[in-house]
């Protein structure tokens, strides 16, 4: 690689951590949504029975 090998797999590197930080924190994220969301349901159904 004409001596920029290290500049290059550690690019690679850096690419695949940030990815893989992605994929996780979207899950996360979804996660939290989703129960907010059955939390949400929950309560409006609540509120709607005692109309």
């Amino acid at each position: 690689m004409g001596g920029y090998a290290p500049y290059v797999w550690s690019t690679f590197g850096i690419t695949l951590v940030v990815l893989v930080i992605n994929v996780i924190t979207a899950k996360r994220r979804l996660r939290s949504v989703r129960e907010q969301l059955k939390l949400r349901v929950a309560r409006d159904a609540r509120r709607r029975s005692k109309e």
